[in-house]
């Protein structure tokens, strides 16, 4: 798995390394905990179902996806939360180590990532990372910028 995040990393022009760590990343909290970082630079891929088709939110760990901000910016009438066998089905990855490039989904990334210099994001497993600078990110993978959280949360 982390060969074809580092193959679809160098692809988008982006060089990453990717580390193995000893304990599980597969949740912000653990990722956190395991590079003594705040959650907001932790980079989660959520895969989510937009009227059935799947897509991936890059979201900050530091607060989750609303649904409804998530459908307005879709254009859908139903958003839901991609299930497990969905996570692998549409991306090839476990969920905990999805990454945010590598599975040719259309890709949507929370804008309040950009406010920190590096974020950390899964390599393709449960216990692997890559730091990457934000703004690299959404340029590299073409990911459209919105605010994924309930806008009347102070963030």
């Amino acid at each position: 798995m982390r060969e074809k995040v580092i193959a679809a990393a160098r692809e988008l022009g982006l060089d990453v390394e990717i580390k193995a760590l000893d304990q599980p990343t597969r949740t912000v909290a653990e990722a956190a905990k395991a590079l003594g970082v705040d959650e907001g630079a932790i980079a989660k891929s959520l895969v989510f179902l937009a009227d059935g088709e799947p897509l991936v939110v890059i979201a900050s760990g530091a607060h989750r996806v609303d649904p409804d901000v998530l459908a307005l910016a879709c254009d859908c009438a139903v958003i839901d939360q991609a299930t497990p066998d969905d996570v692998r089905a549409a991306t090839g990855f476990p969920v905990g180590g999805v990454p945010p490039f590598g599975h040719g989904l259309p890709l949507l990334m929370d804008e309040t990532l950009l406010k920190q210099q590096v974020v950390y994001a899964a390599g393709g497993d449960g216990n692997t990372l890559f730091a990457v600078d934000p703004r690299k990110l959404v340029e590299a993978t073409g990911a459209r910028l919105i605010r994924v959280a309930d806008p009347a949360l102070k963030l």
